[in-house]
């Protein structure tokens, strides 16, 4: 990677960085991952005023499925809705892992949104994961009275893999449910299993997530199918050959990022498609800047944009789904 090419904050910010290996030992690695985020990120301040409560959602066949809830202290009216999914290359993360960046988008916005603590790969590989997130759209739609959601502002978001597998949940909705989403929010999703972008090999450097890891996570994820023509659009959402009627969307990336590429050209072909678009390139940013350089002017300002990018008052409704 050309450090040149790096904000110069997140420079000095990636510089402290130790050099990972993630994949030797995934159980120690998910172990460590509470003191490893403290340790990049500090310790974060409190969010007041949002409610929470866990929810564990019982399947007869499957393993349940737990989601936390959140919402405004001082709800006191019909609020949009977002289903949320973490991140973490499919292998690592948990509900836990997002349950700040969830409370703040909660006090900034004022929405309800339910996270999905997914199971893993390669314990699980596709298409467990994904079934799980359906499985916690589905209990969201069951239990739209009872949390005060808005039906015509529904919608399904996540970050890198957890993107990932709201653009496939988005496909997987449109093709077999009734379900209406209005928007999906996108942030610096990984949704390209081949991996033959320019940008997919740019990344190199141990300290962040690269080429390697990008590789072990699809390689995880998919199993059996990884190295095949085969793999599933609702695994890999760039495999996807038609992109209309799917709600409107918002993608973010950073210019630094191993996804850029492909993060661009879903967008594209989405607008192509009739679908409405939002895309954001965060100059110098890379995978995950704004969890890992939070303090940055960048890291900041994608976190403003991110509020912005699902606040409800621009969360159209859907007569005006199609509109570009």
């Amino acid at each position: 990677m050309d450090t040149n090419l790096l904000d110069k904050e997140l420079l000095t910010v990636i510089e402290s960085f130790p050099e990972q290996d993630l994949w030797t030992d995934l159980r120690r690695t998910r172990s460590r991952a509470s003191e490893m985020r403290e340790k990049i990120m500090g310790k974060l301040p409190e969010i007041k005023g949002v409610n929470s409560f866990d929810q564990l959602i019982s399947r007869e066949t499957e393993t349940d499925v737990l989601v936390r809830v959140y919402s405004p202290e001082s709800q006191t009216e019909v609020l949009p809705a977002l289903l949320w999914i973490h991140g973490g290359g499919y292998c690592f993360g948990s509900m836990e892992s997002d349950d700040y960046v969830v409370r703040e988008m909660v006090k900034s916005v004022g929405c309800v949104i339910v996270s999905v603590d997914y199971r893993l790969a390669p314990e699980y590989p596709f298409p467990a994961g994904l079934d799980d997130c359906m499985v916690a759209l589905k209990w969201l739609v069951s239990n739209m009275d009872r949390l005060s959601v808005d039906p015509d502002r529904l919608s399904i978001g996540g970050i890198s893999a957890g993107g990932g597998l709201a653009a496939g949940l988005a496909l997987l909705v449109r093709d077999s449910t009734e379900i209406n989403l209005v928007f999906q929010y996108l942030l610096c999703p990984m949704i390209d299993d081949r991996c033959v972008t320019s940008s997919s090999s740019m990344i190199l450097d141990k300290r962040i997530w690269n080429r390697h890891s990008n590789l072990m996570g699809w390689k995880c994820y998919l199993g059996e199918n990884q190295i095949s023509e085969d793999v599933s659009q609702y695994a890999a959402a760039s495999r996807a050959k038609n992109l209309s009627g799917l709600p409107s969307t918002y993608i973010a990336v950073g210019s630094v990022d191993a996804f850029v590429d492909e993060d661009c050209e879903y967008a594209r072909r989405l607008q192509d498609s009739g679908v409405k678009v939002q895309l954001e390139i965060f100059d110098g940013g890379f995978h995950g800047f704004e969890y890992l350089g939070r303090k940055t002017k960048i890291a900041k300002m994608k976190v403003w944009f991110k509020i912005q990018g699902f606040n409800p008052s621009v969360v159209p409704k859907p007569n005006n789904t199609n509109e570009n």
